[in-house]
């Protein structure tokens, strides 16, 4: 996955797979989902992204464990 925040054109854009976009949906206004030709997620665009994200210059990656909690 790449995450590529454009600070000129103000889009941060999420890129899941390498594969050629096929469709694409604006499921919000300025939410951008681009899909394969299989119906696969492809990307996601965020427009106008610093309005949207509290800090879209920065990034935290966090990988949840795969772990089942115990009841």
């Amino acid at each position: 996955m790449k995450v590529i925040f454009d600070p000129e054109t103000d889009t941060l854009s999420l890129i899941f797979r390498e594969d050629k976009i096929a469709e694409s949906d604006e499921i919000r206004e300025g939410i951008i989902i681009d899909y394969s030709k299989e119906g696969k997620i492809v990307a996601m665009e965020i427009l106008d992204a610093s309005e949207q994200i509290s800090e879209p210059q920065g990034i935290f990656y966090e990988l949840k464990s795969k772990e089942k909690a115990v009841a």
